[in-house]
């Protein structure tokens, strides 16, 4: 089975089941029309439809099809390269903490909706773990841990023991430890999502993707095979899989493929001993290392790959190697589900949040924060929909404008070679550790 079958995810085959959201057939209104059925538009149609606005979202596979259905699951309170003084540096003092405060916050905005609506998604807030992969990086782990700490967020740094006992394994000699962090089922979450926003009075419209995009007026018309929606705005949320819907958009992001694996249930003894607080990981090298439990013991780790060829079998080889060496008591783990998705990174690992025109929002960019970034995102844009863009918004200025990525049309190849700059430089950081 090829990795990008939906049916080789293994969230497809424990998430319930997914409420109707029939093809738009024919021709309507709305206040807002959301093009995208992720977490940023699902969360945007959500909000919208809670401030009592009319949402129209229109998807083109079912809500959860892309990366929002695919990714590793873990609700992460921090972005993946900047701490918080690295934002005030950056955007000043009051932007900057701003910005700040609208990261950390964002993953327990994923758990108070999960309580609020109900959700059935295998949530767990049990917390979030940054371990330290080499001795090169202990610094920059402690640093942040540290800051985000004198901002009054409930983060600390973990020693080699205190690691040890979290995570079951030697592998770390320590670890920034997030308590508003954890992990849920990914697409569980965006099929409830998608019925709290339904519930709410959205609607939500699947295999409906939107083939163009034009503006009469004030108002803007939004066409698909099916049908067609007149909006006075339109939300585009497409993230790692914008097309050319509007136009040079997809030159803000670099989308990255990636791979995740999740073994065979695992025996109770080892399931007790590795991650014993059911808590996420992903540890502090510059490609994603993540590890976690699903619900019924399957341990669920990432790969990449810099070459698409034979897929399957070279995502394994990685993912089993990542294993043996943070958990050798799984030994030559066996994978029941291997399966990739889009991750839409940019230039400088910063998420964007703009007005693309007249009525025209969107946001992306989350390099692997997806989860609550994405989440978080979706009601700001609802908020700019109904209220229009306020001096108190979190989103820096400079983060409200593209940045195009140069040569763009190179992209594929580009993504290829930053995976291998990000090898040797986690190689470079892994000699530290030898040392």
């Amino acid at each position: 089975m090829k990795t990008s079958d939906p049916a080789a995810v293994l969230w497809r085959a424990t998430a319930p089941a997914a409420a109707a959201t029939p093809a738009l057939d024919g021709p309507c209104e709305a206040d807002v029309c959301i093009i995208g059925g992720g977490f940023t538009g699902l969360s945007t149609a959500l909000h919208l439809a809670e401030g009592g606005a009319r949402a129209v979202l229109l998807e083109a596979g079912d809500p959860g099809f892309g990366a929002s259905g695919r990714n590793h699951g873990q609700v992460v309170p921090m972005l993946s390269r900047y701490g918080p003084e690295d934002t005030v540096a950056r955007f000043g003092y009051e932007a900057g903490e701003r910005f700040n405060r609208f990261i950390a916050e964002s993953a327990k905005l994923v758990f108070e909706l999960i309580d609020r609506l109900g959700i059935e998604c295998d949530a767990r807030p049990v917390g979030w773990l940054l371990p330290v992969d080499s001795p090169a990086r202990d610094g920059m782990v402690r640093a942040r841990a540290d800051a985000w700490a004198a901002r009054g967020m409930p983060v600390r740094y973990l020693e080699r023991a205190e690691t040890e006992a979290m995570t079951g394994s030697r592998y770390w000699q320590g670890a920034l430890h997030h308590a508003w962090g954890g992990n849920i089922q990914p697409l569980a979450y965006a099929r409830g999502l998608a019925k709290a926003a339904l519930d709410a009075g959205a609607m939500v419209h699947a295999h409906s993707p939107a083939t163009a995009l034009a503006q009469t007026g004030q108002r803007w018309h939004v066409k698909t095979p099916g049908g067609a929606v007149t909006a006075d705005q339109v939300v585009l949320a497409t993230n790692g899989y914008t097309g050319r819907l509007w136009p040079g958009l997809g030159r803000a992001i670099v989308p990255f493929r990636l791979f995740l694996a999740a073994t065979a249930p695992q025996g109770g003894n080892v399931r007790r001993h590795i991650l014993p607080g059911d808590m996420s990981v992903s540890d502090s090298r510059t490609l994603l290392w993540p590890f976690r439990w699903d619900r019924e013991g399957r341990m669920v780790t990432g790969g990449d790959i810099v070459l698409p060829w034979r897929a399957r079998g070279r995502a394994e080889t990685v993912a089993r190697r990542r294993l043996q060496a943070a958990f050798p008591e799984l030994g030559d783990a066996r994978f029941e589900f291997v399966w990739d998705g889009k991750v839409a990174m940019t230039l400088d690992r910063l998420p964007r949040a703009m007005e693309l025109g007249p009525g025209v929002w969107t946001a992306l960019g989350y390099n692997g924060r997806g989860v609550a970034l994405a989440t978080a995102m979706g009601r700001l844009l609802a908020r700019r929909c109904l209220e229009g863009l306020k001096a108190d918004d979190p989103v820096p200025a400079a983060l409200r404008q593209p940045h195009p990525v140069p040569f763009n049309r190179l992209a594929v190849p580009v993504a290829r070679a930053m995976l291998l700059r990000y090898r040797q430089q986690d190689a470079k950081a892994a000699r530290s550790r030898a040392a």
